[in-house]
């Protein structure tokens, strides 16, 4: 019980169109609003240069099921992104690796529950060839997949997938063309 009543109270970070810090607010609170905050999402490769994707525990409170990046969440007051990307992969996938910050940009993603993620997104890069050690209250599974294949899947089966992955994954699979 103490646990959900931590995750009540979690601040995140509002910022302007240019990532000023503007101030804190519980984070139901900013998603009930659609008001932009910072976040980061997680990109973890390995060595055959798949993408670790994660499908959302079943408990979670909105897009439980769904497929997504390796991780996401938001950055803490005084936390760095690098910082706050590797605290998030361990408390989701059990496991932490180096990570680059690639790019930045700005999305919003409406859910049907009302909420909205608007975010200043932060994507965080890293390579990683172990067994991760999902936490059950946060993944239901997670798979490896070449990028190719995550982007015929999406476009085949978008329902199966996070509102702001597709956004996110769009982003970065495009830089990552642009950029190879």
């Amino acid at each position: 019980m103490q646990k959900e009543d931590s995750k009540k109270e979690e601040q995140v970070i509002l910022v302007d169109e240019n990532d000023q810090f503007l101030g804190l607010m519980p984070k139901m609170e900013a998603h009930e609003k659609g008001l932009l905050h910072r976040a980061f999402s997680v990109f973890v490769y390995n060595q055959s240069g798949e993408l670790l994707l994660q499908q959302r525990a079943l408990s979670k409170y909105h897009t439980p099921g769904l497929w997504t990046n390796t991780c996401c969440s938001h950055q803490r007051k005084g936390e760095s992104n690098i910082e706050a990307g590797k605290r998030r992969l361990m408390e989701e996938m059990g496991f932490t690796t180096d990570l680059k910050e690639t790019t930045s940009f700005i999305y919003k993603a409406p859910f049907d529950n009302g909420l909205t993620e608007h975010e200043y997104d932060y994507i965080l890069v890293g390579k990683f060839n172990g067994e991760p050690k999902p936490n059950p209250l946060e993944v239901e599974s997670y798979k490896w997949m070449k990028l190719e294949q995550v982007k015929e899947d999406i476009d085949k089966n978008p329902h199966l997938y996070t509102a702001w992955f597709k956004i996110i994954f769009e982003k970065h699979y495009t830089d990552m063309l642009v950029n190879s």
